[in-house]
């Protein structure tokens, strides 16, 4: 490849329409046209993958479907009854109100698939919480609401996961296992974070929810906290794909906001289904983007390049691993994260095959990577999010969000390293990787 190739002048074509402000899917398509029509292609190639790509692949139409199941719980009082009971759980202990901040993102993790959801759901409301009154910083509270909200993807259902799972044909159901206990590790590291931060910042304590105050506040949050159960009970249990699970958990956040809790007009629904829809658009056009580009990747046998490459360089499954998330994580400060997913890790996939690394347990350790370049500055998705929500100096809640950073490095460490941790879960259930 040189630097006049039709494929080079494809990637500067694409990134400078990307810098220009056009959406990156729209840059992949015209990116991918350009090097249609420089390399002698048929240029309805484009056209054909993107449509093949997006009516074969059953698999895309879950993302959509979890984007608005997050949406409508968000227009109900879900997640408010969601926040009461995650104080009566732990509000009582020093700095229990950015405890309540961690736990509720582990609950929410089991709804909503998306960190974005997750920090745009409970976000303010978490912020309004821990503010009012001077109790936090309001960087801090910012901070640690961007560092809980990448949880989201890690415990299933997860919408990093299902893309991965379109670009390497690893089992959903096993991927969404194999993210539990690597989001419990990140929320146990969240949480001696805040403890340790609790006690040299002489956090407040909150009143204690009495205890026979607990059943009522339970059964109150009841309904929500099943839908992780009904969720994962069907396609742990076989009666649905992930993505009919999905289409079941956005009819039953409706039928909890709306019948049950009664919360929900009509202008409430048709805005959520407004955003859903804008939400899914947007992300179904980078997907499509992708989809064209990959085909141009294959065509100039790129990833087989890149594992003759890594394969000279002789590295050690350890190396690779080492090297895959040394570059994931410089990546993740730059780029988008669904970008990273669909068209940087189909690149890497041969290589750890060729290792003898585990689809599953690679797939998890790239989401992990994937939503930490969510918190990490400058491109921070996250960070952005939260200074919108707090009114905060983005410089601020950088400075706030570095220790809890520091720490889910750590844990992606022992992910990394310790495979059966990931594998664990999955190989109770029948898992043969």
């Amino acid at each position: 490849m040189t630097f006049a190739s039709p494929f080079s002048i494809a990637i500067v074509a694409m990134t400078a329409l990307a810098l220009l402000g056009l959406p990156i899917g729209h840059a992949m398509i015209a990116g991918s046209i350009v090097y249609l029509l420089l390399a002698g292609l048929d240029m309805g190639t484009a056209a054909e993958q993107l449509l093949n790509g997006m009516m074969s692949n059953y698999i895309i139409l879950a993302v959509p479907l979890f984007i608005l199941a997050a949406e409508l719980m968000n227009i109900g009082s879900m997640t408010e009854r969601l926040l009461r009971f995650c104080d009566a759980l732990v509000g009582r202990f020093r700095g229990g109100l950015a405890q309540v901040n961690v736990l509720q993102s582990i609950i929410f993790a089991g709804m909503s698939g998306s960190a974005i959801a997750d920090a745009a759901g409970t976000g303010k409301m978490m912020q309004n919480m821990m503010t009012a009154g001077g109790k936090y910083r309001p960087a801090y509270a910012a901070a640690l609401t961007a560092a809980t909200a990448v949880i989201g993807p890690i415990i299933p259902p997860s919408i990093p996961m299902i893309l991965y799972a379109l670009v390497s044909d690893a089992s959903i159901g096993y991927l969404f296992l194999g993210g539990v206990l690597p989001g419990l590790l990140m929320a146990g590291a969240q949480m001696a974070i805040v403890a340790i931060g609790a006690r040299r910042g002489n956090f407040p304590v909150e009143p204690p929810t009495p205890l026979r105050d607990l059943p009522r506040v339970t059964f109150a949050a009841f309904p929500t906290l099943m839908m992780p159960v009904v969720l994962l009970g069907g396609i742990y249990s076989g009666a649905t794909t992930p993505t009919e699970a999905a289409a079941v958990a956005a009819a039953y956040a409706l039928a909890i906001s709306a019948l049950l809790y009664r919360s929900v007009s009509f202008r409430d629904f048709y805005r959520s289904m407004l955003d859903s829809a804008r939400t899914a658009a947007s992300v179904g056009m980078l997907i499509a983007g992708a989809l064209v580009f990959n085909y141009v990747v294959t065509v100039e046998n790129i990833p087989e390049a890149i594992k003759t490459w890594l394969t000279g360089l002789d590295l050690s499954v350890i190396g690779f691993l080492i090297l895959v998330n040394l570059l994931l994580l410089v990546l993740g400060c730059l780029l988008e994260g669904t970008t990273i997913l669909l068209v940087v890790v189909p690149v890497l996939i041969p290589t750890a095959k060729a290792l003898g690394i585990d689809l599953v347990h690679f797939g998890v350790m790239v989401v992990v990577n994937i939503m930490l370049g969510l918190i990490t500055p400058p491109y921070g998705l996250l960070l952005f999010v939260m200074t919108r929500i707090a009114a905060v100096p983005i410089r601020d809640i950088v400075r706030e969000v570095l220790p809890f950073l520091f720490a889910m490095v750590a844990a992606l460490a022992v992910i990394t390293f310790v495979p059966e941790i990931v594998l664990w879960l999955p190989r109770q259930l029948g898992y043969q990787g």
